[in-house]
Parts: structure tokens; C-alpha cells; sequence
């Protein structure tokens, strides 16, 4: 049977978090604020002074802090939960090593904003991108309500015995951390149950008063190699659980997300782009306009960025005509957008085509569907084989 809320707000993006976190009961939050983050720790503050929620709510000095107070909290047997933003996350890089490399099951939020370098208070994923190879999985999400829901799957994912490792939700800053769109927020009981089969596991570690237990020893020789390999595997394991855990999700409450990936009309198409984010809700009706035109072209949202969804976007690309890939971001040293580098090292499974970076929306520059259009006139252009440019720069 369906669980049918009937707790229906208009809230931003960050309140939506804030909400998610409260249903997914945390023994630990633990909060520091930074733009556009803040107003996410400020709720689940109000709801801890409220009695709402019941945890320990630790208001520490730096983000380098609060990600091993998270960590702590969840080595010793709890749920904890925290977020941050831009340099918050990179000053709290050293700590995320740790917590991966403990397998801590953590859930944060990243509202993704431009990081250092360049000063910027700025909607951009840089800063995701910036962590990509920290061991943590890491999900982009598009909307609102894709924030709360995937916020109470990951615990289900960080925390099953076969996974054991943290998990970061990103949404675009400013974009959706301070836009209110309907929410539906969940029954407290229906989100108990269906994060009810993680207390059917085997317990994980937990500290206990004057018993000996260990934790982040130093890895010698073969020892660390096992680890890494270890940590890799559970990676991989952790994309079909994914998928299962959003059709749960949707059994359970009447809305899925396709996964780690979400295609939207590609079975028949010629071209795809692919993108991630906010910006996905404007490709597709740039998609539709474009089909009405004759041009048969698909859009695939990336939900997974780490680990990467080969076998999914292997399925979908395999034997398409040209396909191009939008960027909120840079790769720096390869000339063009990092999930587009991505894709470009699938071509071993899905053979050579055109592939085209597009770069835009850096430093909270609109993504408009001008741009869009002109993208998949690009990338049909070079279906065509008529002569294209691999990388565009979008003001």
C-alpha cells in the first residue's frame, strides 16, 4: 500500500533537507553555517529547540569539526548527520578521507556553490567535483522534493551492512537551497518503516563503556590494499541497492527517480545530453520543443555521480548518433566539463561518436532554454557529420 502524506508545504530546497533529517531521526546533528547552507542548520536548530527533534546538536566552531563530530558519532554506533557548502566542504577535505576510510555510513548535504580560487558566493558544483575521488557516494538531485526523498533513501543506502560507507547529497545553491516549490513531506511512521529493514542487519560496530574496539588503524602492507579493494567493491555494490531502494521508495510513497540514472525519451532518439541538477526541469521542455521540430533527441538526468553509472548510461548511449553533456563545473587539465570526461571514457563500451562539452552555468549564471536549444542543434549538427566544436563556453 502507498503512504499518502497529508502534510503538503511550500518550502525552500534547504527546509526540505531540514525536514528529511527530521524524519530520519539523527542521534547527532552536528552544525556550522555557511551560504547557502545556513538556513538548512537553522532549521533543524529550530526543530531541536522546539523538542522536535531529539539529538545531540552540537553548534561547532568550523566545518572541520562538525564532519569528525559527525563521524564520531556514527563510529560509535549512531546516526549523525551534517552539511555544508563551497569551503566548507574543502575545509573539511582531510576529515572526509577519514570518514570514508573508517566506512562511516554519514549522510551530508552539500548545497553546491562555487569554492575557492576565484572568490565566488556563487551557484556552481565545482565544489562536488573537487571531492570526487574522496570515496564517498555522491548524488545530484534536481528539485525540492527529489532533496527530501533522496536525503531519507541514502541513509537506507549508508547504512545497509553491505555498504557501509557516507553518502553526499548535492543541490544547486540558490537554485533550489532558496527556492519553495510543494513538498510533500511524509507521514513520521512511513519514513520508520521504510528505513526499517536497516535494524534487521547485523549490528555495526559501537563503542561500549570498558569493552576494547579499534578504529582508523594505520593500513600496513597488504592490509591497505585489501581495504582500498574492499571500498571499492562496496562502491559498486552500492548502484543496484541504489536501484532497488528508489523502487522501494516509490512502492512505498508513489515517487521514483529511474535510480542512478533517469532517462527521459531515449529509447527512440538519435541524440542524447546528458545533465545533472536544477538545470534538468529546463532541458526537458527544451527536449519536447525540439521533438514537435522533428529532432529526435533524448535527455538522461545523472543522479550518481560517484560511483559512476557505467552499465546504466553504457545501455542507454550504446549505438546513439551524437551526444552531448552539460556542465555546471570545469575539468581543469583536460580542456572540458568533468562528467563530459566521464562519459568521453565509456566510448570502449559504446564505440566511437561526436561527443560535445558544454559549459554553463558557472558562478550562478542562468541556464536558459536558449542555451539548451542551441546545445541540441549542436549536437544534431554533428549527428549530421557536419563539422562541430568539441567544448562551448556559455556566458
Amino acid at each position: 500500500m502507498t503512504a499518502r502524506s497529508k502534510n503538503i508545504k511550500v518550502i525552500t530546497g534547504n527546509t526540505a533537507a531540514a525536514y528529511a533529517v527530521l524524519r530520519c531521526r539523527p542521534d547527532v546533528v552536528s552544525a556550522y553555517p555557511i551560504t547557502p547552507q545556513s538556513e538548512l542548520v537553522e532549521q533543524l536548530a529550530k526543530f531541536h529547540a522546539d523538542g522536535l527533534l531529539d539529538c545531540e546538536y552540537v553548534a561547532v566552531e568550523g566545518e572541520n569539526s562538525a564532519q569528525n563530530v559527525a563521524c564520531a558519532a556514527v563510529m560509535a554506533g549512531g546516526r549523525a548527520f551534517t552539511a555544508t557548502s563551497s569551503y566548507g566542504l574543502v575545509y573539511m577535505y582531510d576529515t572526509m578521507l577519514q570518514t570514508s576510510g573508517y566506512r562511516a555510513p554519514l549522510v551530508m548535504v552539500n548545497v553546491n556553490r562555487e569554492p575557492p580560487g576565484i572568490h565566488a558566493v556563487y551557484s556552481g558544483q565545482q565544489d562536488m567535483i573537487c571531492t570526487r575521488d574522496s570515496g564517498w557516494i555522491q548524488i545530484v538531485v534536481e528539485n525540492c522534493q527529489e532533496i527530501l526523498d533522496t536525503i531519507i533513501m541514502s541513509y537506507r543506502l549508508a547504512e545497509d551492512y553491505d555498504i557501509q560507507l557516507p553518502v553526499m547529497v548535492n543541490y544547486d545553491g540558490y537554485y533550489l537551497s532558496f527556492l519553495a516549490e510543494s513538498v510533500d513531506i511524509p507521514e513520521q511512521e512511513d519514513v520508520d518503516r521504510f528505513l526499517a529493514p536497516l535494524k534487521e542487519q547485523p549490528q555495526r560496530m559501537k563503542l561500549v563503556a570498558g569493552a576494547g574496539t579499534g578504529c582508523g588503524s594505520h593500513g600496513i602492507g597488504m592490509g591497505f590494499v585489501e581495504y582500498r579493494k574492499k571500498h571499492m567493491a562496496a562502491m559498486e555494490r552500492s548502484k543496484e541497492l541504489w536501484d532497488k531502494i528508489d523502487q522501494d521508495f516509490k512502492n512505498e510513497f508513489g515517487r521514483g527517480y529511474g535510480g542512478q540514472i533517469e532517462s527521459y525519451r531515449c529509447d527512440d532518439a538519435d541524440i542524447v545530453l546528458v545533465a545533472t541538477g536544477s538545470a534538468v526541469g529546463t532541458a526537458r521542455t527544451v527536449i519536447d520543443a525540439k521533438r514537435e521540430q522533428g529532432i529526435k533527441v533524448g535527455l538522461v538526468k545523472l543522479r550518481f555521480f560517484r560511483p559512476f553509472p557505467v552499465e546504466k548510461l553504457c545501455h542507454i548511449l550504446k549505438g546513439k548518433k551524437a551526444i552531448g553533456v552539460l556542465d555546471r563545473s570545469i575539468c581543469f587539465g583536460w580542456n572540458c566539463g568533468p562528467v563530459f570526461q566521464e562519459v568521453c571514457a565509456l566510448t570502449r563500451h559504446i564505440g566511437i561518436m561526436p561527443m560535445l562539452s558544454f559549459i554553463d552555468g558557472l558562478a550562478n549564471m542562468d541556464i536558459t532554454k536558449e542555451h539548451i536549444s542551441g546545445m541540441v542543434d549542436e549536437i544534431y549538427k554533428a549527428s549530421q557529420n557536419k563539422p562541430y566544436q568539441e567544448l562551448t563556453w556559455l556566458p
